[in-house]
């Protein structure tokens, strides 16, 4: 790494300049334009970074809390240097959160819309934040496959309507960054800008975020992106399901137009967190062999999101009382 680093004592490494840009001090520093932010990520991507530049950059940007130009820039330079074939995707679902406090019940309203048919790709990150649950793990207990290429991908599609594929096929190098996080003790903007790659161009893409800020500039990301059909909520412990405890906002996009729907509350005190996620109860609430009042009403609430994102129904009411139709229907 020195020797590398020695190179550069006569003159300026190429990237050196997007750091001085983000890191000039409170009156010097501004955010990267759209063309910067993809020149930037562009340059990381292909490794032509230092490892000391690319951790001040994160951080710098974490500090900062990224543009939508930046995030825009990023995500459109990650979509750039994917070479994925072209496959009829109805729904990108993006999963990088994991879960801690409750059972990851969006993935029942996932599988659920598969068996009705409708073909979801879900893409998410495993073990980049300790003590929680991640989507990886809970498929491969129900005996789902992971994907590991574009064919299996396909494959999964064409036999079961969804696929689930890791970010380290995706992208092995947002996988390292991602994995930084226990390294650096925070996140960095990888977990926002891998929400929105919808690597497949699927028609519509739901992403959820941990803090309520974000909301604004993944939509505003995604319409920049030219994503027609969108959603993003503050979902239950950062992945997309809604929280029947909480009022639920979603800035969305339909037909490229922006908008906003508040879901009400549903729920009149706070539901009890489960002690331990216990899988087993997970997989017998999926088989009918039990039943779970919050789980439930997460995964059809859930469910009516993606529906209406979709383009399925016209409006809300009518998404949820077709969700809890399709969940009642499952079997």
């Amino acid at each position: 790494m020195n020797t590398k680093r020695n190179l550069y004592k006569d003159f300026e490494h190429p990237f050196a300049q997007f750091v001085r840009i983000i890191g000039k001090g409170k009156n010097g520093a501004r955010s990267l334009t759209y063309d910067e932010a993809y020149q930037a990520f562009s340059m990381i991507l292909k490794n032509e970074v230092l490892d000391v530049q690319l951790g001040a950059f994160l951080m710098l940007l974490r500090v900062k809390e990224e543009s939508v130009d930046e995030l825009t820039g990023f995500v459109q330079a990650t979509k750039d240097q994917l070479n994925f074939q072209a496959l009829s995707v109805d729904l990108d679902w993006s999963s990088y959160a994991g879960k801690r406090k409750h059972y990851p019940w969006f993935l029942l309203a996932a599988l659920t819309l598969a068996k009705h048919g409708y073909k979801i790709v879900m893409h998410g990150a495993a073990g980049h934040t300790m003590n929680r649950v991640y989507t990886e793990q809970v498929l491969a207990y129900l005996g789902f496959p992971i994907c590991q290429n574009e064919t299996e991908v396909k494959q999964q599609l064409e036999t079961q309507n969804f696929a689930y594929l890791p970010l380290d096929v995706i992208s092995p190098i947002l996988a390292d960054l991602i994995n930084l996080r226990n390294v650096m003790g925070l996140r960095s903007p990888i977990h926002t800008l891998a929400r929105l790659i919808n690597p497949f161009n699927a028609k519509a893409t739901m992403q959820a975020i941990f803090h309520p800020a974000y909301r604004s500039s993944h939509q505003q990301a995604a319409f920049q992106l030219g994503y027609q059909n969108s959603a993003v909520i503050k979902g239950e412990g950062g992945e997309f399901e809604r929280n029947p405890d909480a009022k639920t906002l979603i800035c969305g996009i339909q037909d490229g137009e922006l908008y906003e729907y508040e879901l009400p509350k549903l729920t009149d005190n706070r539901s009890p967190i489960e002690e331990q996620l216990d899988l087993s109860v997970f997989k017998a609430v999926w088989e009918g062999q039990q039943t779970h009042d919050y789980g439930e009403i997460a995964v059809t609430e859930t469910m009516g999101i993606a529906l209406y994102t979709m383009g399925i129904v016209n409006n809300y009411p009518e998404a949820m009382s077709k969700a809890q139709h399709l969940w009642n229907t499952r079997f």
